[in-house]
Order: C-alpha cells, then sequence, then structure tokens
C-alpha cells in the first residue's frame, strides 16, 4: 500500500487508521531517513490507542515503554545510535517480547536479529515538504491488518503514492 501524506495531519491519520485496525500483537519496523516522519507516525498511533501524557521520543533512550488504553503494553525503540546488535542485550528485549503487544521499531536494521520478527514494514520517505509511505506486510498478521487499513476512511482521501 502507498500513500501520499501531503501533511503532517495525514501522518497522523495513518497513524491513528493503524491503530483502529492494529492486530491484537504486532511488530511494525519504521523504516525512512531522520525527518521522514517515524517518531511522527508512532506518537499519532499511540495517542489513538490511549496513551496520555507526553510522548517521548527514544533517540536518547533507546526504548520507551507505554501503558495502552486497553491494559496493553507498547514498546517504541528508536536504534539511530546503535551501531552493533549485540548493543541491545542490556535492554531486556527477551522480557519485552513476552509483555508488549506493540513494537514500534525506528532504524530496525541496526538491531538485526535481536528483535522480533517485523509484521508490517513502514517506509516514509519526505520529498520536499511532501511526504510518502509504502507499507509492507511481513506475516500473515500483517497481510490481514493491512485489507484492514486498506478499507480505513480515514485514508481514502490519500492518493496513491509513487513511492521509489
Amino acid at each position: 500500500m502507498n500513500l501520499n501524506l501531503p501533511d503532517p495531519d495525514a501522518t497522523e491519520r495513518l497513524g491513528a487508521a493503524l491503530a483502529a485496525t492494529l492486530p491484537s500483537r504486532a511488530v511494525v519496523y519504521l523504516h525512512g531517513d531522520l525527518g521522514a516522519g517515524k517518531s511522527t507516525l508512532a506518537r499519532a498511533l499511540l495517542r489513538r490507542l490511549g496513551v496520555a501524557g507526553a510522548i517521548r521520543s527514544p533517540t536518547y533512550t533507546l526504548i520507551e515503554p507505554y501503558r495502552l488504553a486497553d491494559g496493553g503494553e507498547a514498546v517504541h525503540l528508536d536504534l539511530y545510535r546503535i551501531a552493533a546488535a549485540d548493543e541491545l542485550e542490556f535492554l531486556g528485549l527477551d522480557a519485552l517480547a513476552a509483555s508488549a503487544d506493540l513494537w514500534l521499531v525506528e532504524w530496525p536494521e541496526r538491531g538485526r536479529n535481536a528483535l522480533p520478527d517485523a509484521d508490517l514494514h513502514v517506509h516514509l520517505r519526505q520529498a520536499g515538504d511532501v511526504r510518502a509511505a509504502r507499507l509492507q506486510a511481513a506475516s500473515a498478521d500483517g497481510e490481514a491488518w493491512l485489507a484492514r487499513l486498506e478499507k480505513s476512511p480515514n485514508l481514502h482521501d490519500l492518493s496513491v503514492a509513487n513511492f521509489r
């Protein structure tokens, strides 16, 4: 699924639509250059899932846990500052894998095999003031999620992007 995101509101609507169609457990890998909208999308998704208060970027902390309105747990990771996957050992990702219902991982390629497998890859690209998103399923749950997302009324006015 490819979408044009002409303004920050469109990126937030995508986050809300992802939250509204979310499976019970999901791992989302967020790809894109600095400033492409990864944190904006994650923040919108978490806000729609009922996270109250500040939603901090995990740029320096590497990981931020959140309690969701339904009682579930989400974790937001930003691995930009990681040089090697073995640096993640001290974060306790194995324990998180058992408890977290939602993983949002920025710069997942830096985590290599230390992360759970993705259900959905979200590739964000910015060209000037306009962003585009390409969403790719990576599991059966991800495919079902995208099928639900395609029916979302929040996204009907976002034209299909020519994502390269």
